[in-house]
């Protein structure tokens, strides 16, 4: 089986590569390091899907958000998310106009191409609901009128594992909408020691925008070209029976660490291991899908989709450690 479309040709690897070296070296003028989100992101733009992020606070999440906004001319809006926000302070609502005796929409901060949720999971189930439904119609419904959301469109949306209290937890079903889900860890002491030195440069001020190294246009010209990267027959077989042992996997990774699975990844999973896999490609300067691009995105695609049982996380085994004893399992094409 082959793509049912033509692969891209020279010229338009050409051109995404000239796109993609200008925003890593556009968003690297403000980020320091954390390389693997700086991938991630522009992997869940260039699929068209969203991206969670978990970590503890004050590692520069809505700088790497707002930063790449800046980089591809997107509109950014940033959306702190509280018990009390209610669905209609996201996509918006009608407010009477005595001027003209009649009732005007205004549209919520949801209608951005890159939105920041941040602390998704401080706002209730509603709200959330609201939000992810946003996600995925990619439109608003208000006062019974549709009203689409622009295009490309971003969401990124963040929780803090450390605080739990007063929160909601975001459900299995909610989390399977994202594409992807990242885990930023701390900076090595040179990347810290190097923001000290932007800082008092003066490159992190709030105020302080990167170059405008691509435009929204150049950014649906990649998602295009990504849709058409190749993947071979071989590769699908490998995506759909990593998705299977994860539905079943005693007979693969045996009865002990089985057990420690509650549920399997949804064909969601599959989907995702393509669409992000052709980005990678692309990002990587290849018109073609490797099953080194699958094995790097295990952890993304699958960390929020492999759910394991609380006799796992009594026994420090993190969903990752499944992860990869399933990729041991399943023969690499």
């Amino acid at each position: 089986m082959t793509d049912p479309q033509t692969a891209p040709t020279d010229a338009e690897m050409g051109a995404a590569r000239d796109i993609l070296g200008r925003v890593e070296a556009s968003y690297s003028a403000k980020m320091v390091g954390q390389a693997e989100l700086r991938t991630s992101l522009l992997v869940a733009l260039i699929a068209g899907g969203h991206i969670l992020l978990e970590s503890v606070p004050g590692l520069a999440k809505t700088t790497a958000a707002s930063t790449l906004a800046d980089t591809v001319q997107a509109s950014f809006r940033r959306i702190q998310c509280t018990p009390d926000l209610m669905p209609s302070d996201i996509t918006g609502t009608q407010v009477w106009d005595p001027a003209a005796t009649a009732f005007r929409t205004v549209l919520g901060p949801v209608h951005a191409n890159i939105v920041l949720l941040d602390e998704i999971n401080r706002s209730s189930a509603k709200t959330q609901s609201a939000m992810l439904e946003a996600m995925q119609e990619r439109q608003t419904t208000i006062g019974g009128e549709a009203h689409p959301l622009p295009r490309p469109f971003l969401v990124i949306a963040t929780q803090n594992p450390i605080e739990q209290e007063g929160t909601y937890e975001l459900p299995e079903a909610q989390l399977d909408r994202f594409l992807l889900k990242e885990i930023v860890t701390y900076p090595t002491p040179q990347d810290e020691f190097e923001v000290l030195a932007r800082l008092d440069s003066g490159a992190l001020d709030p105020e302080s925008h990167v170059a405008q190294a691509a435009s929204l246009a150049d950014i649906e010209t990649l998602q295009g070209i990504a849709r058409r990267v190749h993947v071979s027959e071989a590769i699908r077989n490998y995506i759909v029976g990593l998705a299977y042992v994860t539905r079943n996997p005693e007979p693969y990774i045996g009865e002990e660490r089985a057990r420690y699975i509650r549920y399997g990844a949804s064909p969601r999973a599959s989907i995702a291991f393509l669409q992000a896999s052709r980005a990678l490609a692309l990002l990587q300067g290849r018109s073609h899908v490797l099953p080194e691009d699958i094995h790097a995105l295990r952890h993304l695609v699958l960390r929020h989709r492999v759910l394991t049982t609380f006799e796992a996380e009594a026994d420090g085994v993190r969903p990752e450690d499944l992860v990869d004893a399933i990729f041991a399992a399943v023969p690499t094409p």
